[in-house]
């Protein structure tokens, strides 16, 4: 569980898978674009990669979220 609350590895995550490939954009963003618009066309590893790219930026936001409400030490 140490893992998932050090902060600098999930910055790291974040920076590398979170938005990995950097060029022309972010998979990331394409993604949530697609999901947004309707997820029309979506397959199964569209999804799987959607929850590969967003699983380092949903565990910085539980970090940050813990950290605030004071029950991570």
């Amino acid at each position: 569980m140490k893992l998932f609350n050090n902060w600098k590895l999930l910055v790291l995550a974040c920076l590398t898978l979170g938005l990995a490939p950097f060029s022309p954009e972010p998979h990331l963003f394409g993604k949530i674009r697609w999901v947004v618009g309707g997820a029309v066309g979506m397959k199964v590893m569209d999804w799987f990669d959607l929850v590969l790219h967003g699983l380092p930026w949903v565990l910085l936001l539980r970090y940050i979220w813990l950290r605030f409400t004071s029950k991570l030490k």
